[in-house]
């Protein structure tokens, strides 16, 4: 497994794979990593013949006082699961390697990105966008992969992608998550063991809503309100947002609906969990 620290390394690994006529696939992670990035590089093994991930904690989606400096980090045990994996390359620059100091272009897709983690992150999915574009850039990938748990994330690098004219092709992967039902997620090792316990009440709350839609209920006021009371309910819970969108471009959705994304923000003190679930009649 080769490890590469510059863009200048990357773009030559990576131009004589493609010079050979091989597909390369990418996996961006801020590290950390668990089974849901194991499976997210197993997604992007399926369509190409190399597979890159990244290790970069982007200090542009981050707002002040935010979580930048708590963000777990392992980057021994990171590469030890690449290597595990059979990733043949990881990108592990450094800020001061992604954005020169008087960097002033960034990336938007503002419609996408006002709903849900938008309002309380208006910076956040700039950031996002102007880093996975750069990646792109520099890993030039046939193929991409992202978590499904990151519902808006996927929806708004599908559409910057497109937009573009990125010639890419987007994977998404499924939720993987814990015997318990949580989401996986880096953040979760920011939990307390009571924390921890509490924030089961997210898919237990997406399984409440669940559990109406297929008892043929299709409000989405009564998808939010039964996951709502499951979260209301945990100790420490502090929502940030429980809503019903519509799964291709995250509008609002009102009366009778045959198709919905339930998306979940929720706080346990200082660590911010996401989770969601979409429903198809």
């Amino acid at each position: 497994m080769d490890v590469l620290h510059t863009k200048a390394e990357m773009r030559a690994w990576s131009r004589a794979r493609r010079k050979g006529g091989l597909r390369i696939g990418f996996v961006p992670t801020m590290g950390f990593l668990h089974d849901g990035h194991l499976s997210l590089i197993d997604r992007a093994r399926a369509g190409a013949d190399r597979v890159v991930v990244s290790i970069f904690v982007n200090p542009t989606q981050f707002a002040p006082g935010e979580d930048l400096d708590r963000y777990p980090r392992d980057l021994q045990g990171d590469l030890r699961k690449c290597r595990a994996r059979n990733v043949d390359a990881v990108f592990l620059p450094t800020p001061a390697e992604m954005y020169p100091p008087d960097a002033a272009t960034t990336v938007h897709v503002p419609t996408l990105a006002r709903p849900l983690c938008g309002r309380d992150r208006p910076t956040h999915f700039a950031g996002v966008c102007t880093i996975v574009t750069k990646l792109f850039n520099v890993v030039q990938p046939d193929v991409a992969a992202f978590g499904e748990k990151d519902f808006q994330q996927l929806a708004i690098v599908r559409r910057m992608t497109r937009d573009l004219d990125l010639p890419i092709e987007i994977v998404g992967g499924p939720i993987v998550r814990e015997p318990d039902g949580l989401a996986m997620s880096s953040r979760n090792a920011n939990l307390t063991p009571d924390q921890r316990r509490e924030a089961v009440a997210l898919s237990k709350g997406l399984a409440a809503a669940r559990a109406i839609w297929d008892a043929g209920g299709r409000d989405p006021r009564a998808l939010e309100a039964a996951a709502r009371a499951v979260v209301e309910a945990a100790a420490g819970a502090e929502i940030d947002y429980v809503e019903a969108r519509h799964p291709d471009d995250l509008t609002a959705i009102e009366g009778k609906v045959d198709r919905a994304v339930l998306a979940l923000a929720v706080r346990f003190g200082g660590t911010r969990l996401i989770d969601n679930a979409v429903f198809e009649a």
